[in-house]
Order: C-alpha cells, then sequence, then structure tokens
C-alpha cells in the first residue's frame, strides 16, 4: 500500500471541519495537517498552541499517521464546564455565585 487514508478533524462551537484525505506513507501529524488546508481555513489553529490528538489520545506532531487515523485538532475550551453549570442555575433560579460558592436568594 503506498497510500493510507486520514481524517482531520476540528470542532468550534457551530462548525465542524472533517476532511477526508489519501496521503503518502510515512507522512507526519504535521505534514497531514498542513496538506489539508484546514490552517487556512481557520487561521486561529496554531500548531505551537493547539494540541492534537489521535481518536483522544495526544500525539506528537512528529507521529507518523496511520492508516484509518482520525487527526484531531483540539481547540482552548471557552469556558470551564463548572462554571457553566453554575451560570445555568443561576440563569433558572433565585440563587448566586460568590467566591465559586452557590447561594440562594
Amino acid at each position: 500500500m503506498t497510500h493510507i487514508n486520514v481524517t482531520i478533524v476540528y470542532a468550534l462551537i457551530k462548525k465542524q471541519y472533517i476532511l477526508n484525505m489519501k496521503l503518502k506513507l510515512e507522512t507526519t501529524i504535521e505534514e497531514a495537517i498542513k496538506a489539508s488546508g484546514i490552517l487556512i481555513l481557520c487561521k486561529e489553529i496554531d500548531l505551537r498552541k493547539n494540541k492534537v490528538g489521535i481518536f483522544g489520545k495526544l500525539i506528537k506532531l512528529t507521529n507518523l499517521v496511520q492508516d484509518g487515523d482520525r487527526i484531531e485538532i483540539y481547540r482552548p475550551l471557552i469556558s470551564h464546564s463548572k462554571e457553566l453549570r453554575y451560570k445555568r442555575i443561576v440563569k433558572n433560579s433565585n440563587i448566586e455565585i460568590k467566591d465559586n460558592i452557590l447561594i440562594k436568594n
């Protein structure tokens, strides 16, 4: 087999990019990401900052891709999940937050 099939995935809040590619053997993760064009589509991606993984497991950009890999480009969280839960609780009740503690009014 001289070529392998991989998928590059990047998810935003309201949009997902799923790019299927056919690459040569011995292609690195970084080369695959650059070849996909995702860095042109999504200017906010910085491979020096964004973490990258395959099927949820962090990997290095220098790793070689394998046939069937789903290369995931991770973005920073906008809010911590605990903060989001607190905000939903406060919005729908008579509770406020002080120093990360829920207080009933």
